[in-house]
């Protein structure tokens, strides 16, 4: 016990969001420290890492045949366990000590979609790259403690996070998930939508890249009185040779309303499935926004509308996770000062 306490002392907590498209590493006391692509570059014989994250990102789609640039996160969860963990691994190396005197303490956020055995893969991911301890927590329940959200209070809150792989929606009352729904759906779906939009109206092959930078740039989930156009490169589908389009925001729009109705219909599904006096609640609270999705123009304007309930974008967005995450330890202590109800509600 007094060794427990002792490495609980000189530990390190650890938060991080372990997104389909970015990896977010919080350390408690520092802040976030890594921001980077989940993308792995290694070797295709010898699976030896070439690159991660920023660097290995920029050879996606453009590597030599002897290198693959891997996202080894699809939807949320774990594609390629072994990838995930030297990923962990090269981030973790990269804020603390190659030999430090002990092993830090990891918090890390996942859908609620995810199964028992992604989960625990997870878990492995991160023990085998150096962490003492290890706990996995929801996403949206890590967005609520990084959105500053005060969770344990004996009323209502609405979580919406809406991430690379999945959007999540969750209500919470005092520190648990009252309701949660997830659906594998997220910004990688927006940018498949715009991908196979033009590819169907305009016969113009486009990438991921050009598809995010489109809808970052002009994309918008609900009618605005400007006009916005941003010209765009990419493949003829008929003739093979390369094309410049100059697209709208109004179509872009368009593209994204499948995604987007998804989205706003699982937000109506989960409020239908809130009780009376939590919803009461959130009537008067309003549905905070997380995550990289909620930052598309006019996507809270869109949900308060269809909705009937206001909504809030959090300070800091796309940071929630990672931060509620390396919080996590903290947050709990402090909302329970007695050592019997934190031992349960970590156990």
């Amino acid at each position: 016990m007094a060794m427990k306490k002792l490495a609980g002392a000189f530990s390190t907590d650890i938060g991080i969001d372990l997104g389909t498209c970015n990896t977010l590493v919080y350390v408690r006391g520092k802040g976030i420290v890594i921001s980077e692509p989940s993308v792995v570059a290694v070797e295709r014989g010898t699976k030896k890492v070439v690159a991660v994250g920023a660097e290995a990102k920029r050879m996606l789609w453009k590597t030599p045949g002897d290198i693959i640039a891997i996202r080894p996160l699809r939807d949320g969860v774990i594609a390629d366990l072994e990838t995930t963990e030297k990923m962990i691994r090269y981030f973790i190396s990269k804020i603390l000590p190659r030999r430090w005197f002990v092993k830090p303490r990891m918090v890390i956020g996942v859908p609620t979609c995810i199964t028992e055995v992604e989960r625990r893969a997870v878990e492995e991911s991160a023990y085998k790259a150096g962490a003492r301890e290890v706990k996995v927590i929801e996403e949206s329940l890590a967005a609520a403690i990084g959105a500053d959200i005060p969770i344990f209070e004996p009323a209502g809150h609405m979580v919406c996070d809406i991430g690379g792989g999945t959007t999540e929606i969750s209500v919470i009352s005092l520190g648990g998930m009252v309701v949660t729904n997830a659906i594998r759906l997220g910004g990688d779906e927006f940018d498949e939508s715009i991908i196979k939009h033009v590819r169907n109206v305009h016969n113009l092959i486009i990438g991921e890249q050009t598809a995010e930078n489109l809808k970052i740039s002009i994309g918008n989930a609900t009618a605005d009185k400007k006009i916005e156009k941003m010209e765009i490169k990419g493949t003829d589908a008929i003739t093979g040779l390369p094309r410049r389009l100059e697209i709208d925001s109004v179509e872009v729009r368009e593209a994204l309303q499948e995604p987007i109705n998804a989205v706003v219909e699982e937000i109506k599904r989960t409020l239908g499935q809130t009780p009376p006096e939590l919803a009461a609640d959130i009537v008067e609270r309003g549905i905070v926004m997380t995550g990289g999705g909620s930052l598309l123009k006019g996507f809270p304007r869109l949900i308060a509308k269809e909705t009937g309930v206001p909504v809030i974008l959090a300070e800091e967005p796309l940071l929630c996770v990672a931060q509620g995450a390396g919080m996590y330890f903290e947050h709990t202590r402090d909302a329970f000062g007695s050592k019997t109800i934190y031992n349960t509600l970590n156990s």
